[in-house]
């Protein structure tokens, strides 16, 4: 058991650095501990804060923006925050609730009349908090703007288009669109963009100078992460993956210098001039259940944190860990990664960022925070969360190899590669272009998914992307009895082929 000590005494400010380093227990060692966990980890870039009792008691940069550039991560450097973005969303429109504008249960179409989803009972059934809360029975359905160059409003049009996997509010799935149709609400009542107002009503009042709430100023910021990803075994530099088109769902660039004056509004419920930039009712609305998560939606950490518990809240997972109510949500896009945890019963906060791909420190830094912090017994948690994630990773390479044995050696395309060319597409999935490059066929299905063709057997495909952290995918040829190309399928999604004229 750690001791606690009064705050006042747990951090001091470095007039050369302006980082906040704590230097009392529970924290004395942690820049120690963290510099290890950033080796042990092999993470590129990463920085970490904690908040206590209204106080920054710790926030820091460590390692490298990008490889093969000498500049160092600091508290400042801005990085993709992805989901965590989706409890601003939340808060944006709880705002909107304390103004009288709208409600959290109502109906969607209240507000966005042009709104429509393919049941025409959910259409009109479904609420502003089905919308926050991942139980509006869609599927995932992030092919709508992963690496393409689609508009919002098409986004949520195409919506229409997809079945639902389970009724409506029967169960969690985690679906980013809904909160792009949150954002659209946002800009409905508040006659401000999505971004203007998270701006305007988020970042100004709590002083987050540094932080943009999309990708489209980034290159004009001066101090930027670039994202990385391992690829055949070695950390490469890639290139960013803009979720402008979805952006309430994840879109923010901060700093965990920003953020963690975001936290400390969430734990004080003010500013610190002690303005109230949300009604104490709405604020903890955000942070009460609204619906359970089963365990495969949930986090594999469960598999060491056994809790007891797991619910979603507004922008928020929840569990109960070492007795203690966590509300927390991490942040996933190519190359960068974040997490947000609260105890809010204890005023603790810890946030923390990075640009390696998947870099499951955060979830270690997470709970060696609350572990210093609590009165339960202590784990190393790097060794045991990376002995949990490697075995992940062994299992789906297992897996993949497994699916490679399926591949029939020694055939042939039925037709030759000219006729399997031209356009294929579909009111949902899009379009997808077949074309012929040197000896082989080469996809574009947007700017992000685009590759060359490997014949695997028969009519069946694979597609190397590009971008090869985006790894590949089958793609099958379907031929009518003429013996003519028809339809193309990659990734559950079928495309029929367009007449040429």
């Amino acid at each position: 058991m750690r001791p606690l000590v009064f705050v006042c005494c747990l951090a001091i400010a470095s007039f050369l650095t302006g980082q906040t380093v704590a230097t009392g227990q529970p924290l004395a060692d942690f820049d120690a501990y963290v510099q290890q966990a950033v080796a042990y980890w092999e993470v590129t870039g990463l920085a970490v804060a904690v908040v206590k009792d209204g106080d920054v008691l710790f926030a820091k940069g460590y390692g490298i923006r990008e490889l093969g550039n000498p500049a160092k991560v600091d508290e400042h450097t801005l990085f993709a925050i992805g989901s965590t973005t989706k409890a601003m969303t939340a808060a944006a429109i709880g705002m909107l609730v304390d103004e009288g504008k709208l409600d959290w249960d109502d109906p969607v179409t209240d507000h966005l009349q042009k709104f429509r989803l393919y049941d025409p009972f959910v259409t009109r059934e479904i609420t502003i908090r089905d919308l926050l809360t991942h139980r509006a029975g869609l599927p995932n359905a992030d092919f709508l703007w992963y690496g393409q160059e689609s508009e919002a409003d098409d986004i949520l049009f195409r919506m229409r288009y997809v079945e639902p996997e389970t009724s409506l509010r029967s169960s969690f799935t985690y679906q980013n669109i809904m909160y792009a149709a949150a954002g659209a609400v946002v800009t409905e009542l508040s006659g401000m963009s999505w971004d203007a107002f998270i701006q305007k009503r988020i970042f100004e009042p709590l002083e987050m100078n540094g932080s943009i709430a999309t990708a489209a100023t980034l290159d004009a910021q001066p101090n930027v992460a670039s994202p990385h990803y391992r690829v055949d075994g070695a950390t490469r530099v890639i290139e960013n993956a803009s979720v402008d088109a979805v952006a309430p769902a994840g879109s923010v660039w901060s700093s965990v210098s920003d953020m963690a004056q975001w936290m400390r509004f969430l734990l004080e419920g003010k500013t610190r001039d002690g303005t109230e930039l949300l009604s104490k009712e709405t604020l903890e609305e955000l942070f009460t259940p609204q619906t359970m998560v089963d365990s495969e939606e949930f986090y594999p950490t469960q598999a060491v944190t056994k809790p007891h518990w797991m619910t979603y809240g507004l922008g928020w997972f929840q569990q109960d860990y070492d007795g203690r109510a966590v509300d927390f949500h991490t942040g996933s896009i190519d190359g960068m990664v974040a997490i947000h945890g609260l105890i809010r019963d204890e005023r603790l906060g810890v946030y923390v960022l990075g640009n390696l791909d998947h870099a499951e420190i955060r979830h270690a830094l997470m709970y060696e925070v609350f572990d210093r912090f609590g009165e339960g017994s202590h784990r190393d948690w790097n060794v045991v969360l990376k002995d949990l994630y490697d075995g992940r990773r062994r299992e789906a390479e297992r897996r993949q190899s497994e699916a490679k044995k399926t591949r029939v050696l020694g055939t042939a395309p039925t037709l030759a590669l000219e006729r399997y060319t031209g356009t294929y597409a579909d009111e949902l999935y899009g379009t997808v272009w077949i074309s012929v490059d040197g000896d082989g066929l080469s996809l574009f299905y947007g700017p992000g998914l685009k590759g060359e063709l490997e014949h695997w057997h028969y009519d069946l495909f694979r597609v190397h992307f590009d971008a090869a952290w985006r790894g590949s995918t089958l793609v099958s040829f379907e031929l009518d009895r003429k013996g003519e190309v028809v339809r193309l399928s990659m990734g559950g999604a079928s495309f029929a082929r367009r007449a040429k004229k």
